[in-house]
């Protein structure tokens, strides 16, 4: 579900606490994913493999960035 789209009810997705717009979105699962933008904000590779890690997933053991 995209950022800016309602659910069923006409209510908003949820926004965890301390994101900003454009920092996440909500995946047809309904996982919270984060984007680019969050990352580069972060400033470094977490290691949890993320789908948008910008860093080429340095930290992630086992993969070579």
């Amino acid at each position: 579900m995209a950022e800016d789209e309602k659910d069923q009810e006409g209510r908003e997705p949820h926004r965890p606490t301390g994101l900003e717009r454009g920092d996440f979105y909500h995946s047809p699962e309904g996982y919270v994913v984060f984007t680019e933008q969050y990352h580069l904000k972060r400033g470094h590779c977490c290691g949890n493999n993320c789908r948008h890690c910008p860093y080429g997933h340095k930290a992630v053991r086992g993969v070579q960035g």
